[in-house]
């Protein structure tokens, strides 16, 4: 009998230490929270990320446009104005002579294909002279320059109506002054555009 109170008093003992033991232990942790899933692109965000992209690239396209367009108008400006200032460009003679000097000729030359480009443009050619000779003698003779220049360029191929041919003389003198310094500037053809050159462009 003792010594089966010994096995139980034993067995209780064991008992009792496990269970301390048992107490004494962390309880297991807590399982993590499960995050639901990102919710994927929907149809109507792809839809309104698509239109926003399209936008996007139209307000470029036409930034471009405008850029293109500016550049183009400053461009046609400058070569319009390079092609007045030719149209315009004055050429001199020798004293008391209506011939045409080689740099006469080259001045008339860049003219011929700004007319031929621009059809609808007529000009004025005004003959001018220095000061000596009788005010008859030099109208005839700034006269007779005016229509030199006018047949040079009816040779290369601008119709003759397109061009009307007047003198002043020495009556508009551009330099004033007795010595040939100033008589060389004015003895001169001069050219206005008298039609068409509201749209006069580069040819």
């Amino acid at each position: 009998m003792t010594r089966n109170r010994r096995i139980a008093g034993l067995t209780m003992a064991v008992l009792s230490i496990v269970a301390a033991d048992a107490c004494h232990k962390a309880p297991p942790p807590a399982p993590a929270p499960v995050q639901p899933p990102a919710p994927g692109p929907n149809a109507d965000s792809i839809r309104r990320a698509q239109d926003e992209a399209a936008r996007r690239a139209a307000d470029e396209a036409a930034r471009r446009r405008t850029a293109d367009s500016a550049a183009a108008a400053a461009r046609n400006a400058e070569a319009a104005g390079s092609a007045r200032a030719a149209l315009t460009a004055v050429v001199h003679f020798d004293y008391d002579q209506s011939d045409l000097r080689p740099d006469d000729r080259a001045i008339l030359d860049a003219k011929i294909p700004i007319l031929q480009a621009n059809p609808a443009i007529k000009i004025r050619v005004a003959g001018h002279t220095d000061e000596r000779g009788s005010d008859e003698y030099n109208l005839a003779l700034g006269q007779r320059r005016a229509a030199t220049v006018k047949r040079y360029l009816v040779d290369h191929g601008i119709a003759d109506a397109r061009i009307e041919t007047i003198s002043y003389g020495e009556e508009r003198p551009v330099a004033q002054g007795s010595d040939e310094s100033a008589y060389a500037q004015n003895r001169r053809a001069e050219f206005e555009i008298t039609a068409g050159g509201q749209t006069l462009r580069a040819p």
